[in-house]
């Protein structure tokens, strides 16, 4: 992982907990991918299991589509280690 990947992943960290004093705690994930089914599918393969409530939107012109997902996570590494496992899914921006 690059140094910026772990900046941001620290910061987050260090925010999620600054913020969330109870934990499980629900946590809302935003990301934007190339509008490809396999790709929108391999992020809500990512949070099978976990309860999340998922809704996608494509964008205007059709080339993108955003992800939303609602879902209760047990703590600040859980929330880091799904936006890690996302991060390989080729094209992806997390918001």
């Amino acid at each position: 992982m690059n140094q910026k990947s772990e900046e941001f992943y620290t910061r987050l960290k260090t925010e999620l907990e600054n913020t969330t004093k109870v934990w499980p705690a629900e946590y809302l994930y935003k990301f934007i991918v190339p509008a490809d089914e396999a790709k929108v599918a391999q992020v809500e393969k990512t949070f099978n299991n976990l309860g999340a409530i998922i809704s996608t939107k494509k964008s205007k012109n059709g080339n993108f589509t955003s992800i939303s997902i609602n879902v209760v996570m047990k703590d600040a590494d859980a929330i880091i280690d799904k936006y890690k496992e996302v991060s390989t899914i080729e094209g992806i921006i997390s918001l």
